[in-house]
């Protein structure tokens, strides 16, 4: 996700460049919106892997 979060950043940046400031405004706020989204989500998966794995330490012990 983050990889199409570069992306848009870049076409937005060289559409913006290029003098298409509406349309790069728009991709370069489609990658703000995928990096927080891909944040949260590795937050969240961060969080439920130390808890899993807690609880597989937890249950060899």
């Amino acid at each position: 996700m983050l990889k199409w979060a570069v992306i848009f950043l870049i076409v937005g940046l060289v559409l913006g460049a290029l003098g298409f400031g509406g349309i790069g405004g728009a991709f370069v706020g489609i990658a703000k919106i995928l990096f927080f989204i891909a944040i949260a989500l590795f937050v969240i998966f961060l969080v439920l892997g130390l808890i899993a794995g807690k609880a597989v330490k937890d249950a060899i012990d």
